[in-house]
């Protein structure tokens, strides 16, 4: 005898209408686990992907510095591999730091599918005003691109990265650094380079570290012109960085890659110099999802026990239905059926409760320091998906372990134990 699914449906319906009061706590518990897993998972995924896409905007995806990512060997090693070798005497040459045919690969990384590119002149200096002085790391930009490459404007207060090309005398330096030297915007600082050059310059912008949604370089950076670094560093026509945005960041690990063999120097991707923060991220989802799947697990524990108690109060029922023809497997889908059902509705009433716990929490009334602060929330359906799935699976889980029981009774035994 086949029985139809519709009959298997009923039976699994009269079952939980029999027993209201347990079937509501088993719906409420899966419920309450789904609302708490949306709401957790919410929010870490939303400040994950808030705080990834901030450190993704904040700086280049791709960076070249002049150095090497594997020193080059001596000319005893080379001469001599796996030799001990001595040398002595042997005096330093002095190297010319700086990106050798840098043109060529400003011109090799603009070539890639919506790539910007700029180069930069990165060095020390120091920074004098009113007696006291302050020692910075100077970064000579093209403003016109590198304005494009990280949210830089969105930091200054009282003028933009672009305004260093009217003043070619121009820099930009942080808030905290210019209390420091006493200085307010518009006054003239003096600029001294390790190789003795000096250069008066006026500060056209303050960094404001407040403003700064994300990865702050430190109050010791500031911005000059590309062709005004090269002058106070005496480097003309020397960059020693070039910087490198992509159309989609997440490629910037294999453009660095394929640069990096073809140049020979260290191309460094965001992913490479923040390998330690996405690893903790990694680390952190794992016991996120644990502790929030450890909530489903425990409302799964409310099916178990409604069908389980079902299973044990209907073995007559069970017999008679044996009796009239019905398969184990028939028995079984029965009790699955009741527990999918608790799933089903106890992950849709959880979805209400979630979406709403979720509304809840982006109205906080957060502040740090006095800025207004929103909590970012990942309201996707891919979350809703997950505590979907985890629900149900759960619920499967919880019911078939009873119905392995209900499927295993012998109508014999208990209706002769019934006569």
């Amino acid at each position: 005898m086949r029985t139809h699914l519709g009959v298997l449906v009923r039976i699994a319906a009269a079952h939980l209408a029999v027993r209201t009061r347990q079937t509501v706590v088993a719906v409420a518990g899966v419920a309450v686990g789904v609302a708490f897993f949306l709401a957790v998972s919410g929010m870490m995924s939303g400040s994950q992907k808030d705080f990834v896409s901030t450190l993704v905007d904040s700086a280049p995806h791709v960076i070249v510095r002049d150095e090497q990512r594997l020193p080059s060997l001596q000319p005893a090693a080379r001469s001599r591999p796996g030799a001990a070798v001595s040398v002595s005497g042997v005096r330093p040459k002095e190297e010319v730091r700086g990106l050798k045919d840098w043109p060529a690969m400003l011109a090799d990384s603009r070539a890639l599918p919506g790539a910007l590119a700029a180069p930069s002149l990165n060095g020390a200096v120091t920074l004098s005003f009113a007696g006291r002085t302050e020692a910075v790391a100077l970064s000579g930009v093209d403003p016109r691109i590198e304005g494009r490459m990280a949210k830089i404007d969105v930091s200054l207060v009282g003028g933009r990265l672009a305004d260093l090309e009217a003043r070619p005398d121009g820099i930009i330096i942080s808030r905290p650094l210019a209390d420091r030297l006493g200085a307010r915007r518009g006054d003239t600082l003096v600029a001294t380079s390790p190789v003795g050059v000096t250069q008066r310059m006026r500060i056209l912008a303050l960094i404001e570290p407040e403003a700064i949604q994300g990865f702050y370089a430190g109050d010791n950076t500031a911005y000059g012109l590309l062709r005004t670094a090269q002058v106070l560093f005496a480097r003309p026509n020397i960059v020693n960085q070039i910087h490198l945005r992509l159309a989609d960041p997440v490629n910037a690990d294999a453009a660095a890659r394929v640069l990096e063999a073809r140049w020979g120097y260290k191309w460094e991707s965001w992913q490479e110099r923040s390998r330690d923060i996405l690893n903790l991220l990694v680390v952190r989802n794992v016991v996120m999802y644990a502790v929030i799947s450890a909530i489903l697990l425990v409302a799964s524990f409310g099916i178990y026990t409604s069908v389980s108690t079902s299973v044990t109060d209907k073995r007559r029922d069970i017999a008679i239905l044996r009796a009239m023809g019905f398969t184990d497997r028939d028995v079984e889908g029965i009790f699955l059926l009741e527990g999918l059902t608790v799933g089903v509705i106890g992950a849709l009433a959880g979805f209400l409760l979630g979406a709403a716990m979720l509304e809840a929490l982006s109205r906080l009334p957060l502040s740090i320091e006095g800025r207004a602060l929103t909590l970012p929330l990942d309201r996707g359906p891919a979350q809703f998906v997950i505590a979907g799935t985890a629900a149900l699976g759960s619920a499967l889980v919880a019911a078939w372990l009873p119905a392995r029981k209900a499927a295993a009774v012998d109508p014999v035994d208990i209706l002769r134990g019934a006569a």
